[in-house]
């Protein structure tokens, strides 16, 4: 039997304290990893063994961008989704841009 378990959060900060989180994290075969603060950004390179490069990824980057960990792989990505469309419209987190 299989087991999964999903979840998304913009601040690791509270995740990362716990120990039960901290294994789960550890032992995800798919992450996702956006912008990060500087305090997440370490904890996160010490649990999944993110070096210096890698973390540029998710220091102080626009929207769309990051780095996503699949299995042992850390893979960098720029997502620029084209915003004169509805799709973006719909999607869009920031109602205050049009």
């Amino acid at each position: 039997m299989v087991h999964s378990a999903h979840g998304i959060t913009q601040n690791l900060e509270d995740l990362l304290q716990s120990h039960v989180a901290r294994t789960m994290l550890a032992n995800s075969e798919f992450i996702i990893m956006l912008n990060q603060a500087s305090t997440d950004r370490l904890e996160l390179a010490k649990l999944l063994n993110i070096s210096e490069q890698e973390l540029s990824y998710i220091t102080n980057v626009g929207s769309g961008q990051g780095l996503i960990k699949i299995g042992s792989s850390l893979i960098p990505f720029i997502n620029e989704f084209p915003k004169n469309t509805k799709l973006y419209k719909l999607m869009n987190t920031k109602p205050n841009i049009k």
